[in-house]
């Protein structure tokens, strides 16, 4: 399994990839291959400002809904389009073409109190 160390990680499985104040925020590897195939993705949050821990979408797979939760507060800029007519892209490429939102972090410094690649890898015992 991929964890790629340039990101952070959540408890709840969401990815942090922080680009100055920008974030862009996917869901793992491991909870996208626990989901299995993802069929649908759910985020009408845009323009809205969340705080940590709040529920920003949910995602549909063939088994179950799941929440998807902001991993640090801030305001949610863009939801990744591609989404819309191929929620696949999360199960294929969940680090790369698979990102769910980008949104501007309220405190950067938020970020570096999430996982690191080997404290989450550790978490899920991979």
């Amino acid at each position: 399994m991929n964890f790629p160390s340039n990101l952070r990680y959540t408890k709840d499985h969401e990815w942090v990839l922080l680009e100055g104040n920008t974030a862009t925020v996917g869901i793992t590897e491991f909870a996208q291959r626990e989901l299995g195939d993802i069929v649908f993705v759910d985020i009408n949050t845009v323009g809205k400002d969340l705080s940590a821990e709040e529920v920003f979408g949910t995602v549909e797979a063939v088994k179950t809904v799941s929440d998807l939760f902001l991993p640090v507060a801030g305001t949610i800029n863009e939801i990744n389009p591609e989404l819309d007519g191929s929620p696949e892209l999360v199960n294929q490429e969940p680090y790369g073409q698979g990102w769910m939102i980008k949104m501007t972090v309220s405190n950067p410094a938020d970020v570096e109190g999430l996982l690191d690649a080997a404290a989450y890898q550790s978490l899920v015992g991979e």
